[in-house]
């Protein structure tokens, strides 16, 4: 089970002290952030003389210790809405815990509190020009918002949701044409949705497929897709470990080595024939694929598209032992129902020369080693890897989920989890970046 102890100075930072004399503290990306703060657009006295105002936006109720799977959909969405409304997205860490301390607990190991997004992801998101819509503007940085907007205007979140006809029929679109409305009848250049436990496209819209996808046409055409990039640091990481889990058969340039704006997001993160990547919840799954059967959970939106091959099917009248079994298989699959099924789809189309195989997974180190004998006495295999194997730097430990999600992102096929969050990101840059709905499938 994992446990969370929040990184209160009080109570953690003598424990985090007494850690770091054994193992050292985590990083903290100062580089990064001194990075973010040299952007362009915070320079005030250019931005003055340039003769276009610059409307912001920025969006306190995002989403906050919760894993990057979590954070990272609530953070597309929400950039996705300051571009729709010509306002700059104002961006911020990635932040387990606020507060004094930059050092939190978790599973009492010291994770850094707060992370610069640009050690994670790169692109418009976090300041880059949009190289589709030049005239759109820049995103900036939250230490910036706060110099040029000291007394923006403030939105409550329910404020919006009591304008809407019902808050239970809310879908992406119709909560993003909303604030649209809102927005463009402000003229102030400084607007701020109040911090608010409820986000804007909140978990009742992320974890419907019918509420989250009537957006899916524009938002999969957007800068914010199109741009999208994973940052130096992470495709580094997947640079160097190429060989370990995908062997190539041609010389082919880093990714890490050529900018972001020579190639868009769906050629720079093309498919690797012959890799199969697989993401296994374990840890904290065993009690919340329970709770999940007990709510009768859907599979999160993203790994619901109708085109997908795998679904979520479970008949309304089933007893609840059958209903218990169909969640187990779906949410907490044993090693023999892993193994099933990564047979099932290498011998679909999709899986068609399948050779090398990544296991993206939280599970204990003698799991996995269980799990690789048992793939290797059924199957012929070139590789077989899983993110225990793979070789990263201090800084990379500690971002290392997103060198799981490229590597996920750009296989042949993908098997995910369709109640993790994490899983229904690599299917949605999957689909983001025109790969064949069947080659993405579920336990």
């Amino acid at each position: 089970m994992w446990l969370f102890l929040r990184g209160r100075v009080g109570l953690a930072e003598p424990i985090l002290r007494a850690l770091a004399k054994d193992s050292g503290l985590p990083p903290l990306y100062s580089e990064y952030h001194q990075l973010e703060l040299s952007l362009p657009q915070h320079d005030v006295d250019a931005q003055a003389s340039d003769g276009h105002p610059v409307k912001y936006l920025w969006i306190a109720n995002h989403i906050r210790g919760n894993g990057w799977g979590n954070a990272m959909q609530d953070l597309l969405l929400n950039a996705y809405l300051a571009y729709r409304s010509g306002r700059s997205f104002v961006f911020n860490n990635y932040t387990w815990e606020e507060g004094v301390s930059d050092y939190s607990l978790y599973n009492f190991r010291p994770i850094p509190a707060r992370i610069p997004l640009t050690a994670l992801i790169q692109g418009p998101i976090v300041g880059a020009p949009f190289t589709a819509d030049p005239e759109a503007p820049r995103a900036v940085m939250k230490e910036f918002w706060d110099k040029v907007c000291p007394n923006p205007t403030i939105i409550r979140n329910e404020d919006v949701l009591a304008m809407m006809d019902s808050d239970r029929q809310t879908t992406a679109s119709s909560t993003l044409q909303k604030w649209l409305e809102v927005l463009k009848a402000i003229d102030d250049p400084c607007v701020e949705v109040a911090k608010d436990p409820r986000q804007i496209f909140d978990i009742w819209i992320l974890q419907d497929a019918s509420r989250l996808l009537d957006e899916w046409p524009s938002f999969s055409q957007s800068p914010i897709l199109k741009e999208f990039g994973w940052s130096p640091l992470i495709e580094l990481a997947f640079d160097m470990n190429r060989e370990l889990f995908a062997p190539s058969t041609i010389w082919q340039p880093y990714t890490s080595s050529t900018s972001l704006g020579v190639m868009n997001s769906a050629e720079r993160y093309s498919s690797i024939p012959g890799l199969l990547a697989v993401h296994i919840r374990r840890g904290d799954f065993v009690r919340h694929c329970r709770r999940l059967t007990e709510w009768q959970a859907k599979f999160f939106g993203y790994s619901a598209f109708p085109s997908f091959p795998d679904k979520l099917l479970v008949p309304e009248d089933a007893s609840p032992a059958t209903r218990a079994e169909m969640y187990h298989l779906h949410c907490f699959p044993d090693i023999p129902e892993i193994v099933r099924k990564i047979e099932e789809v290498r011998r679909s189309e999709a899986g068609q020369g399948i050779e090398n195989i990544y296991i993206m997974t939280n599970g204990p180190t003698p799991w996995i080693a269980e799990l690789k004998k048992a793939l290797r006495n059924s199957f012929e295999w070139n590789r077989v890897t899983s993110g225990r194997d793979i070789l990263v730097n201090h800084e990379q430990e500690y971002v290392k989920q997103a060198v799981d999600m490229l590597i996920g992102q750009r296989a042949q096929a993908f098997i995910g989890n369709g109640f993790s969050s994490m899983t229904g990101q690599v299917s949605m840059l999957r689909m983001a970046n025109g790969f064949a709905p069947n080659t993405t499938r579920f336990w």
